[in-house]
């Protein structure tokens, strides 16, 4: 399964449009939260600004962000939540190097790649031959492995069924998941399933309803919330599988936030929003690829605030990888209605597919959740 990043390719600093583009411009704001106006919002996208007659790029980005110039002369992207008073904010509307702003929006395209002007089927459907995402998601996951940060967005689906629910405990396990973004939801069936082997009380394997079995999610909370913390629970209740489980005995951080129609909730899920935002951006700053799967507005979420590329510690700049994965069209189809260009979209079952990328990976799915590649 061979694979290779598609490079960077650099704007040419060199051409008129650039060499004569004025310094972009930079105006304090006059009060917390609030922009300029005029302001700059951030895309996906890598974006220079000409200061000090230098192209200089935002190291990272996120959607619907304002650019601010830091007392030393960086640059950094902003939430308008996280603005003060005097933070010099980026003003301008154009995004052609015109104001000193340019949006590089072909950093990763292959120009050989062409393309008819006309061919059916080009859009994310469930008509569409997925074969070739497949294979190229393999080599993917086995590079980020060992060379970048997987951070997947989950949609309690997953933990609804045996198999998937082993499959991605051992996509943990063998190094597959850096980190883990997903709602109450998720964390409460996975648990349920290890605690009283059903989800929303039914179980996981012949999906046949226990008696009072809507009772088991909130028994589950409930005994959570009595240990104090998910470990504590665990650990207390011989808990020996799930993908929470394979989270905490790898090491691997969960970020759970909440909903308005959470039950519980699970004490580590986040009930101040923006504070579960910050939590799960700081594992998107991390990312190289991001795969959201059977969670609409997780996978949104998460979407808003990924960019296209991440600069690397030795200033290397590399594409990030974003894939949405769900039964309904819909779904993966609004991430690009919603500005996320770069996500590629898998139309199919969450459960089929954690099964078919842990066998395509060559890791078998067993009980105790043991490595074995």
């Amino acid at each position: 399964m061979g694979f290779s990043l598609r490079p960077y390719r650099h704007p040419d600093f060199t051409k008129k449009q650039f060499m004569d583009a004025p310094d972009a411009v930079f105006v304090p704001t006059d009060r917390d939260f609030v922009a300029p106006e005029n302001y700059h919002a951030t895309a996906i996208f890598p974006e220079y600004f000409k200061i000090g007659g230098q192209w200089k790029l935002a190291p990272e980005s996120r959607m619907d962000c304002v650019v601010v110039r830091e007392p030393d002369g960086s640059l950094s992207v902003k939430e308008f939540r996280n603005l003060k008073k005097g933070d010099a904010v980026c003003v301008g509307r154009t995004e052609d190097a015109s104001e000193g702003i340019y949006v590089h929006t072909t950093a990763f395209y292959d120009p050989k790649a062409g393309g008819e002007a006309f061919a059916f089927r080009q859009g994310r459907s469930r008509e569409t031959a997925f074969s070739v995402d497949y294979d190229e998601l393999y080599g993917l996951l086995e590079h980020e492995k060992h060379h970048g940060s997987i951070v997947w967005v989950l949609g309690p689906a997953v933990a609804f069924d045996s198999d998937s629910r082993k499959a991605f405990g051992q996509l943990i396990a063998n190094g597959y998941c850096h980190a883990l973004l997903a709602g109450n939801a998720l964390a409460t069936h996975d648990l349920e399933a290890g605690y009283k082997h059903t989800a929303l009380g039914q179980d996981i394997y012949t999906q046949t309803s226990q008696y009072n079995g809507h009772y088991n999610h909130i028994d589950t909370i409930n005994r959570v919330r009595r240990y104090g913390s998910i470990p504590a629970f665990l650990q207390a209740e011989g808990i020996h599988d799930g993908i929470i489980y394979q989270c905490v005995q790898n090491h691997v951080p969960f970020v759970l936030c909440g909903s308005i129609r959470d039950d519980g909730p699970l004490p580590e899920v986040y009930a101040d929003v923006y504070a579960g935002q910050n939590a799960m951006r700081d594992c998107i700053r991390k990312a190289t690829t991001v795969i959201t799967m059977a969670t609409t507005l997780h996978s949104i979420a998460t979407g808003n605030m990924t960019p296209s590329f991440r600069v690397l510690p030795d200033g290397t700049i590399r594409e990030v990888y974003f894939y949405c994965v769900d039964v309904a069209e819909f779904a993966v189809n609004k991430l690009a209605d919603r500005g996320s260009l770069a996500a590629k979209g898998i139309v199919t079952n969450a459960q089929d597919f954690v099964v078919n990328v842990c066998k395509g990976l060559g890791l078998s799915i067993d009980e105790n959740g043991a490595k074995s590649e």
